[in-house]
């Protein structure tokens, strides 16, 4: 009689085996280019494209611009020199000259300014001298212009003012912070600083910068600042999103407006929306301004909607709010089609929205896709990344009716010859009440080389957010591959609370983080013990931010595992007020701590530490504000106390991320150090 394989015990193949004589390690992965963006030319036949590259030992990377031709005529040919690192590059209208900021790799002090490269030869140009440098600029449709964004230091909204301000502060051997405001640090910065974006139009003919927002103090998104402004095709108008804190009550909001290029007060266009209003793009052709909605204001994975506000008549209009999906980075195409990428299912596909229609269509699926960018000849740009591949450009056919196909090959030959396991996807029945018939995605990978005749180690991996996702793609802080490389096998349950299965399954659990992802997590362990493939005696779990509170509320819960490994987790609900956003934190947690800490104790890892014996390595970022670093030391010195068996690695230079070459080879030494230590061969 025939013996299913292991393997094939569960689940469907996402994908095959890769054979060969190496394993993956830190040192390899940080030795992947690490590929960007695509940004066509105005006439569709070129490509410029960022690759950024790591030196183990360095701070940070070098990114070079790489110009493509469309067709495939001609190799890829670097742009930028290796001696300085180059972002945002737009293109000229007519298409003869590339913006973009550059920075000296050398001077740590120094800021990125706006270059200009004119591509039939010559050396870069710098055009601004902007006190805190540039983040992002677009050109103005006559080519004579750009709009640049840059910061200014609140109080000293004016570029002299400014610059004095920063060398003020160099020499002040004060160092303090004071506020009264809410919100003062965001994930690894405090906002005293007082550093706020403005708008310029920097004017080519004659080297002059105006403010086109002098009085404005919002911000744009700080861990993208990129992308958030827009011009109107006639260069008359710019659309923006700008975050403010309102005063009743003290919350973050983010808002639409729009500024004359020839000067004037920014009107706020989306003021009555009820949460967060971003992404403006204008139509081709003039006429309407699409912009992304939510509507709860304290559910920061509430789905994205599309809205359009008419521009002669100031009325706003619901365009794609009515689908499950919530779509992010679009752009329109020449023809007025909107197109962008949205998560479904455990993946991130491309999809079009036609002029007339309510939902979108497919143009591109499988792994995970970033934003998609059209270019005039009709094609599609876009990142694709699985599992199995990092990042490359790939590219479809705006009506879809072609498969898409790589386009560019900077990561070719880095995993040559490393060997990779099988990918399989299976479900488990959804837990708690109202999720008749729903199931749980999971991914398994098992590891080069697998021992298909008996049960291996196993690592449960628990991504953060909540709401987020472990979905089709290579993750270089949390690589399923490099976990798996030992020898373990290695699962990615995307439990109740993840994104990509529509609102719904990602609210529930609001107040109630420990009860269904818990429940779910422990479900897809028990599917793999069931099914013969992973050894009981030998379990295994991590998971970082929220993954990280999931660490600890399970080692209060159960104590199957032989192992834990929690990452800038969330350990003590009570004490979480001293993260940087507490907006939505009683919907998160289940109540206010001045309401009774009843309802906000109850899903509280710190409650259960009585019950706590598994040994668990506890590694956190200083400079961690999102889930601050005090959250560890708790949880470190309670296990010791306890006389629990734990482990702290601590990073003074790094915040809720690893980020840093070195300090990533070392966060995964240690991390495959303890699921050593403890899945050692416990045999009878």
């Amino acid at each position: 009689m025939t013996t299913t394989p292991i393997t094939e015990r569960i689940g469907t193949l996402v994908h095959p085996a890769v054979q060969g004589s190496r394993r993956l390690t830190a040192e390899l992965l940080w030795s992947i280019p690490r590929v960007g963006a695509p940004v066509p030319s105005p006439d569709g036949r070129r490509v410029v494209v960022p690759v950024t590259t790591y030196t183990v030992g360095e701070k940070s990377g070098v990114t070079r611009l790489w110009i493509l031709d469309a067709d495939g005529d001609a190799a890829p040919r670097a742009i930028t020199a290796s001696d300085a690192t180059a972002g945002a590059p737009a293109w000229a209208p007519d298409g003869t000259r590339l913006a973009f900021t550059r920075k000296a790799v050398d001077d740590e002090d120094a800021k990125p300014q706006l270059h200009l490269l004119r591509l039939d030869g010559g050396e870069p140009e710098r055009v601004t001298d902007l006190p805190l440098g540039v983040l992002d600029a677009r050109w103005l449709p006559d080519g004579h212009g750009l709009v640049v964004a840059s910061h200014l230091i609140r109080d000293h909204l004016t570029i002299e003012a400014t610059a004095a301000e920063v060398a003020r502060r160099k020499d002040d051997p004060v160092k303090a912070h004071a506020t009264e405001d809410r919100v003062c640090r965001l994930w690894d910065r405090w906002l005293t600083t007082g550093e706020v974006p403005h708008l310029f139009h920097l004017d080519l003919d004659t080297g002059d910068v105006r403010d086109l927002v002098p009085s404005s103090v919002a911000w744009f998104d700080f861990l993208d600042p990129t992308g958030q402004f827009d011009v109107s095709p006639d260069g008359e108008e710019i659309a923006y999103a700008g975050t403010t804190l309102e005063d009743e009550p003290a919350e973050i909001i983010t808002r639409v407006y729009r500024v004359a290029l020839s000067g004037g007060e920014p009107e706020c266009i989306t003021a009555d929306a009820p949460a967060y209003t971003f992404r403006p793009r204008y139509t081709p052709d003039g006429t309407h301004l699409v912009y992304g909605r939510t509507e709860d204001r304290h559910f920061y994975a509430d789905r994205a909607r599309i809205y359009r506000y008419d521009r002669t008549s100031g009325t706003h209009a619901p365009w794609c709010t009515d689908w499950d999906r919530s779509p992010f980075g679009w752009e329109f195409a020449t023809d007025g089609t909107l197109v962008f990428a949205a998560e479904s299912n455990a993946r991130s596909h491309v999809y079009a929205l036609d002029e007339g229609a309510t939902e979108p269509r497919v143009i591109a699926e499988g792994g995970t896709l970033g934003p998609p960018v059209p270019a005039a000849d009709g094609r599609v740009y876009f990142s694709h990344q699985s599992v199995h591949a990092p990042p490359e450009i790939h590219r479809g056919v705006l009506d879809g009716a072609t498969p898409a196909e790589p386009y560019t090959g900077f990561t070719a030959g880095a995993l040559d010859d490393v060997a990779l396991g099988e990918v399989r996807e299976f479900h488990v029945p959804a837990s708690g009440d109202g999720a008749d018939g729903e199931q749980v995605q999971s991914f398994v990978i098992f590891p080069p080389d697998h021992d298909d005749t008996r049960p291996a180690p196993f690592v449960n991996m628990v991504h953060g957010g909540p709401h987020g996702i472990f979905g089709d793609g290579f993750h270089f802080r949390w690589n399923a591959h490099l976990f798996a490389a030992p020898g373990y096998v290695v699962a990615m349950p995307n439990f109740q609370g993840s994104t990509s299965w529509g609102n719904d399954f990602a609210e529930r659990i609001q107040g109630a983080w420990g009860e269904r992802p818990f429940a779910d997590v422990m479900a897809v362990t028990d599917a793999l013990v069931d099914a013969g493939i992973v050894d009981p005696r030998r379990l295994a779990a991590a998971g970082g931010s929220y993954g990280g509170y999931m660490m600890g509320w399970m080692a209060g819960h159960t104590d199957r595992f032989a192992c834990i490994v929690n990452h800038a987790g969330v350990w003590n609900t009570l004490s979480m007020y001293a993260t940087d956003i507490t907006q939505g934190r009683p919907r998160s947690f289940g109540g206010e701590p001045w309401d009774g800490i009843e309802a906000i104790d109850r899903y509280n890892p710190a409650r259960w530490t009585a019950d706590m014996r598994t040994p668990m390595l506890v590694i956190h970022g200083e400079r961690d504000y999102r889930v601050p670093a005090t959250q560890a030391l708790e949880c470190y010195g309670i296990l010791k106390a306890k006389g629990v068996p734990a482990r702290l690695l601590w990073f003074p230079d790094e915040n809720h991320w690893v980020l840093k070459p070195h300090n990533s080879i070392r966060w995964y030494d240690e991390v495959h150090a303890w699921l050593a230590r403890w899945l050692g061969d416990r045999s009878p």
